[in-house]
């Protein structure tokens, strides 16, 4: 355990940084897109090299739902009757279960498409601090929807938060891009990009205390069932949202128009992030967490730094500070109650076997 905690930190710090960098990136990097060439119209601007963000948050979802279906299958040591009976428990026979998750699975797949808009607009360093607000929504949301009691210090923690959010977005901070277009253009694009990122933040911690909220009332089942029971609905909202929204660029230029191996990384490392939401629940405690996200928010400035040229001014600085000592303070002191959640629960010959997640929670 003392060996794998280090390699699980490493793996989330890399996930929540390289996700952001990745996509950044990819929305950027064209150079016949309308984002570095404003004077393009929109017929020229479906032409270019830039892929449709829809379709990319719709093959991230098919890949997460085969993932989870792969790692059910391993369960059930590769019997395809026994995985098309989980199929038919999990999907068929609990309609209602797979209609309440059908709530954060929307939410989700909206997020995720507000995400790609943010990191079009707003340099990745900038959007790793302002998106911190989820810690501030969800606390809100579990106020009003679970009836749960903050304590002060906590209610000075998310002021904190607030403020530091604040100064990071008011910053002149920017990256070379910003740098490369006309003054009114860039504070359009930060304020769109800011509104979204807001947005995210707001639909991720509704749907994490909804889910919270309708698991109490549900039976335990395991995290993968979970994941295949929210997967099927995102992958069918996912793709209605990308046909909808994107459906005369999609037929104009293809479904998988642009895709280059940046954005297929993109795909996969976000993908990933569900195996790894499972070794970071089973190996790593709520400490480890915290000091992930602070790192992952300092490294993301470097790495910013480096690749996309962003220099951050003062008040960018200590907007920084303040949101990743907020992050310590509302995750740190009073005590913790550790809630098993089944991992994998497989009833073969009549023996049910099991693996159990541990996570900390607030008490």
């Amino acid at each position: 355990s003392r060996l794998i905690q280090p390699v699980v930190l490493s793996l989330l710090v890399l996930q929540m940084v390289g996700l952001v960098i990745l996509m950044r990136y990819s929305r950027v990097n064209s150079p016949n897109s309308k984002q570095n060439n404003p004077n393009r119209s929109n017929d020229d601007d479906l032409q270019s090299s830039l892929y449709i963000s829809s379709t990319a948050v719709f093959t991230m979802e098919l890949l997460k739902f085969f993932i989870c279906t792969l790692v059910l299958f391993h369960s059930t040591n590769y019997s395809f009757p026994h995985l098309f009976q989980i199929f038919k428990n999990s999907l068929i026979d609990s309609p209602y279960e797979v209609l309440k998750l059908s709530v954060p699975s929307l939410l989700y797949a909206l997020q995720n498409n507000l995400l790609y808009c943010a990191l079009t607009n707003l340099d990745a360093a900038s959007y790793q601090v302002i998106y911190q607000l989820k810690i501030l929504t969800t606390a809100l949301f579990s106020v009003t929807m679970l009836n749960k009691k903050l304590t002060v210090r906590k209610w000075f923690s998310l002021i904190l938060l607030s403020f530091g959010v604040i100064l990071a977005q008011t910053s002149t901070s920017q990256d070379s891009h910003v740098a490369s277009i006309p003054t009114d253009l860039a504070k359009k694009n930060r304020l769109v990009g800011t509104l979204c990122v807001v947005m995210a933040a707001c639909t991720s911690g509704f749907s994490g205390v909804y889910f919270e909220k309708i698991l109490k009332g549900s039976p335990k089942v395991s995290l993968w069932i979970r994941n295949i029971q929210m997967g099927l609905p995102s992958v069918l909202l996912s793709l209605l949202s990308s046909l909808l929204k994107d459906y005369s660029p999609i037929r104009s230029s293809g479904f998988f128009h642009g895709y280059t191996t940046t954005v297929w990384s993109v795909i996969l490392v976000q993908a990933g992030g569900g195996l790894l939401v499972a070794l970071v629940v089973k190996y790593a405690d709520n400490v480890l967490k915290v000091f992930a996200a602070s790192f992952s928010i300092v490294v993301n400035a470097v790495v910013s730094y480096v690749f996309f040229g962003f220099v951050p001014d003062g008040r960018f600085c200590v907007g920084t500070v303040a949101v990743c000592c907020s992050i310590v303070i509302y995750s740190g002191g009073g005590q913790k109650k550790r809630t098993i959640l089944p991992m994998n629960r497989v009833e073969q010959g009549g023996k049910e076997e099991k693996e159990n997640l541990i996570e900390d929670k607030d008490s």
